[in-house]
């Protein structure tokens, strides 16, 4: 390929994995954030934006057609300019009255897009390298999809907030602490409190100015009450909308035929050999203390306007950059977005902040109101990322380079033909059921590990979880997981490049598989050194990070022939679903045998994906460096 050696891939391998990473970002976990800030309800947002995932799922469906016309340079370059004009649109989009349907939509055609871009990336990513050369780059450019991932969820947050409070009303801090001694306050009457008003400029005025919690703990019943009280007071003066999701039908009659065959035998074979502990999570009795801070304007909105006020609490340090996501012991528990009117601009909103109940010292943070124009600073935001795609596209048509391998793979002469002929071709292969299984089963513990981590590293230590407070699971995660997980990465490229894919997976089997030990350890344990926690999680972090490897450069190897970009984007697809399916259950699994032996389950699992990784026939020379390459 010696035309496509001339282009140093230090020019084009970062920049294209980052344009990769920062359409998917956007539309699962910034659009989620955007419609929280433009005032929807938790139950639209969850249902509506569930189902932008669909395109990445289902992208092997239209792979071939990316494999059998045009280049992959050309779909690369295309798809990045159509993301550009798909953010544009959303950013036009947002400002209109019926703005969640259509910036829906352009989101769905954004991710379409964004799907094809990614089968075209990883196409172009394998026709331009030589195999030592994927081995080599494999985890650097899983550092660089990472890092969109921080900008996206991170820096482009914080740059739409900032464009919040920098136009409409001043905002407004408030200062709140948890203090030892100070008042506990029993009754919350909205009705009897009065805000001052004043002439003038118009803005947010609060009740108090600074709000002082004492640090001891209160009645789970008595809390749960003050913020359904908020709740109700704030939905009847139209400060916010009812957000009721809708009730599902009981069905009490027979047994499905999932339960009979499926999940009952599960259920019984679980408890016989994986008993749960006889002490069991119970309802907590108690709950930590709370306060209240009541908002209002100081004089009537403009005729015919209304004003949108988002309450929450200002970020610092590295949560800037996306990590941490930390509350610090202090929860918004209702009143993070109130819109006012000219029939309830006095009326005082309700706004509840709880302690946590693991918060036993004095603290305090600051809460801040935005009351901007919220949609236009979100649309500025993505005009932003607009131009940013743009300039990718431009970057990538002059960048890329022109391997000679990179056309329309063609064998028949119908579209049609073409189409089938390469979807079967992958089931074709030799060796394809070991491989599919492979693929379904690597990640079988680890699609179960990762939806429970983070409640058990939550949960209560009565209930078997460590009882850390959500700060420290952002600080556990946020840097020290992500770290190892980004060292592991490139640690793994590197020495698969040296020694080859199949010298190599023996031991990161073992690195992917024997950290998980690690959870049964801290489940068993409960250790009260939160340093010991952090190293726990950094491990196995680091062992995920450098077993990883092995799958994607397999997946690499087996795609490899003349449909290998299609073939790769099927291979993506099964790694998804061996994702999903496991995580659809893990939870329930953990609730029937307990923290402690549901991570004595999962090392448990991983049992076959270690059996037929064993078995693959891998060429000794993938990924090594050969003569000329």
């Amino acid at each position: 390929m010696p035309e496509s050696k001339s282009r140093n891939a230090w020019f084009w391998v970062p920049s294209l994995y980052f344009a990769q990473g920062i359409p998917y970002v956007i539309v699962m976990t910034m659009s989620v954030v955007m419609y929280k800030r433009l005032g929807l309800s938790n139950t639209d947002i969850a249902l509506y934006t569930s189902w932008l995932y669909l395109p990445w799922v289902i992208k092997p469906l239209w792979s071939p057609f990316v494999d059998i016309t045009r280049t992959k340079r050309f779909w690369v370059v295309l798809m990045q300019f159509l993301v550009s004009i798909g953010l544009a649109s959303v950013a036009f989009s947002i400002q209109g009255s019926a703005f969640f349907q259509w910036s829906l939509f352009l989101f769905w055609i954004m991710a379409f897009a964004s799907a094809t871009h990614d089968i075209a990336a990883d196409g172009f990513y394998m026709l331009s390298m030589s195999q030592h050369e994927q081995a080599w780059w494999v985890g650097l450019r899983s550092t660089f999809y990472r890092t969109a991932m921080i900008v996206g969820s991170g820096l482009l947050v914080v740059l739409a907030g900032v464009l919040e409070s920098k136009n409409g009303l001043p905002p407004v801090e408030i200062s709140v602490a948890a203090k030892t001694g100070a008042a506990i306050v029993s009754t919350f009457d909205p009705a009897s409190v009065e805000i001052p008003k004043s002439p003038g400029e118009l803005r947010v005025v609060t009740q108090p100015s600074s709000l002082d919690i004492a640090l001891s703990e209160r009645s789970a019943p008595e809390a749960k009450a003050v913020i359904k009280q908020a709740k109700s007071w704030n939905v009847q003066h139209g400060f916010v909308a009812d957000d009721k999701p809708p009730l599902k039908p009981v069905d009490n009659q027979n047994d499905s035929w999932w339960t009979k065959c499926f999940s009952g035998p599960l259920r019984n074979f679980l408890t016989a050999h994986f008993p749960k502990p006889e002490k069991t999570k119970a309802a907590a009795a108690t709950a930590g203390n709370f306060g209240v801070i009541y908002f209002a304007l100081s004089s009537p909105p403009p005729a015919g306007k209304e004003i949108a006020v988002n309450f929450a609490r200002q970020p610092s340090g590295i949560e800037y950059l996306g990590f941490g996501k930390s509350d610090k012991g202090f929860r918004l528990m209702e009143g993070e977005h109130f819109v006012f009117n000219a029939a309830n601009w006095s009326q005082p909103a309700m706004a509840v902040i709880q302690l946590d109940p693991k918060l036993k010292q004095d603290a305090s943070v600051v809460f801040l109101t935005s009351s901007g124009n919220i949609p236009l600073a979100w649309s500025i935001t993505l005009f932003v990322v607009a131009g940013l795609f743009l300039g990718f596209s431009c970057w990538h048509s002059v960048m890329l380079p022109r391997p000679p391998g990179d056309g329309p793979v063609v064998t028949h002469k119908s579209l049609f033909g073409e189409f089938f002929a390469t979807l079967g071709s992958f089931f074709q292969k030799p060796g394809i059921l070991m491989a599919m299984a492979f693929i379904l089963f690597y990640r079988f513990d680890e699609a179960q590990l990762s939806k429970v981590i983070s409640p058990f590293l939550l949960d209560s230590r009565s209930a078997g979880g460590l009882g850390l407070a959500t700060s420290q699971v952002g600080l556990v995660y946020g840097t020290f997981g992500i770290l190892a997980l980004t060292c592991g990465g490139l640690l793994g490229g590197f020495s698969a490049a040296k020694y080859g894919l199949k010298k190599m997976l023996p031991i990161m089997l073992c690195s992917m598989y024997l950290p998980k030990l690690a959870f049964i350890f801290l489940a068993f344990t409960q250790p009260d050194n939160f340093l010991v926690t952090c190293g726990a999680v950094a491990v196995e972090q680091f062992g995920y990070g450098f077993g990883f490897t092995a799958f994607m450069l397999y997946m690499l190897y087996f795609a490899d022939g003349p449909h290998k970009t299609a073939h790769y984007a099927i291979c993506t697809g099964f790694m998804a679903l061996g994702m999903m399916l496991p995580g659809m259950w893990s939870g329930w699994v953990a609730d029937i045998v307990g923290y402690k032996h549901f991570f004595v389950w999962v090392s448990c699992s991983s049992l076959p994906g270690l059996v037929l990784a064993l078995r693959l026939k891998i060429d000794p020379q993938f990924g090594k460096k050969t003569a000329g390459a």
